[in-house]
């Protein structure tokens, strides 16, 4: 009888967290086996927390447990160096985002690694329920063909990710405009909760249009907006026979017949339902287009999305599944939020190249 995949951890941080919380959480499907990072103290208290063993190398995890697959969770300075010595051992990678910090670095991480095909991405947000049931209404032709999406949410590679994603694009050339405008907010919450300040400081909001010949993208994030819940966040998929915000969709249906439905999600334990509180499933006009894989676990949407990267990783380095977010297309995805970047910056449009990833 086939085990659990295993897995290991380069790294301490607060995202490493995550992974070792859910391979708790599915002890038939993924086995945690020991973490890899530089301090003695924080060896310890990796062990103290979850149980295994912690190493302050990369090659003493290996060595001591050959993992099925090893997760880097390190800075983008750092990352490609253990990124290169795992696939030097011929271990599967599953980098966090982004794998390099520049476009020299993508490059180099690319010419050193990209033809032994080891090496995915943490990509995940597309793997949020919201966001799959989406992708979901979009495959099955129901806006039509997809044109434009305007994504308010989140940052950077993962903003490009969801953009290209749902628009279906590849590695086409991008044309990027950007601006950067400042305007006072008050920031009441940070990723360690509450701040206690509710005076206004100035905030950035970039604001990136993304051409990619013909299909367009539109970005649109603010300092801190993963956590200040002071700004909305929005999603808007604009297709040739209809278009998605949000949870709405109005679509052309038929002569001289346009429906407007919603996307609407089954949360069990509100008022007297007492089958715990959890997410079911999405339905659009009466079918499923998104279920919960995980339900029973309380898994919260970034969980979810993440468990869903922790299982297709595995199934892929046991053959059993496709790549879940081949490396090709993480670099493809900071090189254009490099980009909008540069744009943000110089005020000149930018017009990326195909990187050496890009057959």
């Amino acid at each position: 009888m086939v085990g659990p995949t295993t897995f290991g951890i380069v790294g301490s941080g607060w995202r490493s967290e995550f992974f070792a919380r859910l391979a708790g959480l599915l002890p038939e499907q993924l086995s945690l086996v020991g973490f890899a990072v530089r301090r003695s103290e924080a060896a310890a208290a990796a062990t103290q927390r979850w149980q295994v063993p912690a190493y302050l190398s990369t090659a003493e995890l290996v060595r001591h447990q050959r993992p099925d697959f090893v997760i880097t969770s390190l800075p983008r300075d750092t990352n490609p160096s253990v990124v290169c010595d795992l696939v030097a051992d011929k271990i599967p990678v599953l980098t966090e985002t982004p794998p390099a910090a520049d476009l020299p670095g993508l490059s180099d991480l690319w010419s050193r690694v990209g033809s032994r095909r080891l090496v995915q991405v943490a990509e995940q947000y597309l793997l949020m329920p919201g966001h799959a049931a989406r992708h979901e209404i979009v495959r099955r032709g129901v806006i039509g063909t997809p044109t434009s999406v305007q994504v308010s949410s989140t940052h950077d590679y993962h903003a490009v990710s969801m953009i290209r994603g749902l628009l279906g694009v590849d590695f086409d050339p991008v044309t990027v405009t950007a601006t950067r405008l400042p305007a006072p907010l008050v920031d009441p919450l940070s990723r360690d909760g509450w701040t206690g300040d509710d005076t206004e400081h100035q905030a950035d909001t970039t604001l990136a249009i993304l051409d990619f010949d013909g299909r367009s993208g539109l970005y649109d994030f603010t300092d801190n907006q993963w956590h200040n819940q002071l700004r909305l966040r929005r999603i808007v998929i604009r297709g040739s026979r209809g278009e998605i915000a949000d949870d709405q969709v109005v679509h052309l249906t038929g002569p001289e017949t346009i429906i407007k439905s919603s996307l609407t999600r089954s949360q069990l334990g509100y008022d007297l339902n007492l089958d715990g509180y959890d997410t079911e499933h999405l339905t659009f006009e009466g079918d499923v287009v998104y279920r919960n894989p995980f339900q029973g676990l309380r898994l919260m949407d970034e969980e979810i999305a993440i468990a869903t990267m922790l299982l297709a990783m595995g199934a892929w380095v046991r053959d059993e599944g496709p790549e879940p977010y081949p490396l090709d297309q993480g670099c493809q995805d900071h090189q254009i939020s490099l980009a909008m970047h540069e744009a943000a910056a110089t005020g000149t449009p930018v017009r990326t190249t195909p990187g050496p990833w890009v057959a």
